[in-house]
């Protein structure tokens, strides 16, 4: 099968430029490129170095259709589940340790490939076993998560989250931005809502039946 997507971005050259953006803005991603089809959604963060264990974050992602939920479980992307059943959606790997510099985690996106009956890409960030190891989302250091046009390389929004975890009490999710159709156009839209009880809570939000272990 051919690979549709370049799975590493060392080859991209990203120019950033001032595109940050807040809490709760939504912008209008087909106005600033009509002609985006593919992006890249990647999210980094730093160690704490004196953590007896370090933040182990994952990023999710949910292909919820117009009842808000989820067609099947292959509309769940995550670390065990690395793309939807139309490829159009694809996990590039697991980073368990944060390490080193730039963008930790990506999921690589093509827009035209995704159903028509999927109107919202949901993305969650969530720490591994993170209840178990009394971690929370306010010990991410230097968070984001950025949006680049994989066309030109370039960064087109960037929101970073760590003002926005400061202020957790215990939870070990965020639902942190999402892709939304609107007709033929895409906007991408920073939420930054806090989970409690993790990604099974977010998951079984959105029907899919989480196994332990």
């Amino acid at each position: 099968m051919t690979d549709i997507f370049d799975r590493s971005l060392d080859d991209i050259k990203v120019e950033i430029s001032d595109n940050k953006i807040e809490k709760g803005e939504e912008v209008n991603l087909t106005s600033k490129d009509p002609t985006m089809k593919n992006v890249i959604v990647a999210v980094g963060w730093q160690l704490n170095s004196f953590d007896a264990d370090a933040l182990d974050i994952d990023v999710s992602c949910f292909l919820l259709n117009n009842d808000g939920k989820t067609r099947m479980d292959e509309d769940f992307v995550f670390y065990n589940n690395l793309q939807d059943i139309d490829e159009a959606v694809v996990h590039n790997g697991d980073n368990i340790t944060g390490a080193g510099d730039g963008d930790d985690e990506t999921i690589s996106i093509d827009l035209n490939k995704i159903p028509y009956e999927i109107i919202k890409v949901m993305f969650v960030l969530s720490i591994y076993r993170g209840e178990e190891k009394g971690q929370e989302m306010s010990s991410i250091r230097n968070g984001y998560i950025r949006l680049i046009n994989v066309s030109n390389g370039q960064e087109m929004l960037r929101y970073e989250i760590s003002p926005d975890v400061e202020i957790s009490e215990g939870e070990t999710a965020m639902r942190v931005a999402s892709l939304n159709r609107e007709g033929p156009k895409w906007h991408f839209e920073t939420i930054g809502e806090l989970v409690k009880s993790g990604l099974e809570e977010v998951a079984t939000e959105y029907d899919i039946i989480v196994h332990a272990g």
